[in-house]
């Protein structure tokens, strides 16, 4: 499965010079948010992939307009072909100015709530978000530090993936592109991170999912 991985910055040679030459081969597009409208519409114009989103601190403008042709996953668990997708949108409150900010108590609300979906397909394989992990490649300023919420995913679902946005390459030549975490491959999409994952085994699975008791604990 051919997976392209897009956040924060419109990728010029897809914005300006996209064919479908350029997307051929790609079997779903991931959005990390911060990506204007008009540009997820347009990419829908030259593949039949699927382009699934969530929300960037900046998508305020989405709010009763969302991108036409594209799949909203924010505060879902969603299986596309198998693949299953925790999709927990926006960055840390640093003002009141930007929509899609949220406290750590509030993030840790909404990734409890996915619990049961989470359950009820046996994991995920994997984390969509805009805003990075805590301590993991986030940045400095308060803008961009990374949701300790998310850690608690990591050690508890364990996904295979973890693709987010928000923090720019550019803003630390020591950023990666990719590392891992555990057992988890942690990608950082700015812009755009073309990758390959096998197939999901679906028979492979658990039956039953449970997650660690300590993480469904209100602090």
């Amino acid at each position: 499965m051919k997976i392209l991985a897009i956040s924060d910055v419109p990728s010029k040679a897809l914005w300006d010079y996209c064919t479908r030459e350029k997307l051929a081969g790609v079997d779903i597009i991931l959005s990390c948010g911060d990506l204007p409208k008009k540009y997820l519409e347009y990419l829908t114009n030259f593949t039949a992939a699927p382009i699934l989103y969530v929300h960037g601190n900046h998508d305020g403008s989405y709010k009763g307009d969302e991108p036409g042709g594209c799949i909203c996953v924010d505060d879902e668990v969603y299986i596309w072909k198998g693949l299953r997708i925790m999709g927990l949108g926006g960055c840390i409150r640093y003002n009141r100015e930007d929509t899609y900010q949220y406290t750590e108590k509030e993030m840790r609300r909404r990734a409890r709530k996915l619990w049961f979906k989470a359950h009820r397909a046996g994991g995920i394989d994997l984390l969509l978000t805009h805003a990075p992990a805590k301590g993991l490649n986030d940045g400095d300023d308060k803008a961009h530090k990374g949701f300790e919420t998310f850690n608690g995913l990591l050690e508890d679902y364990q996904p295979k993936w973890f693709v987010h946005g928000h923090v720019h390459l550019n803003y630390d030549a020591k950023l990666p592109r990719v590392c891992t975490h555990g057992r988890t491959t942690v990608i950082n999409a700015t812009e755009r991170y073309l990758f390959e994952i096998p197939d999901p085994d679906v028979t492979a699975r658990r039956k039953f999912f449970w997650k660690n008791p300590a993480f469904t604990t209100e602090n």
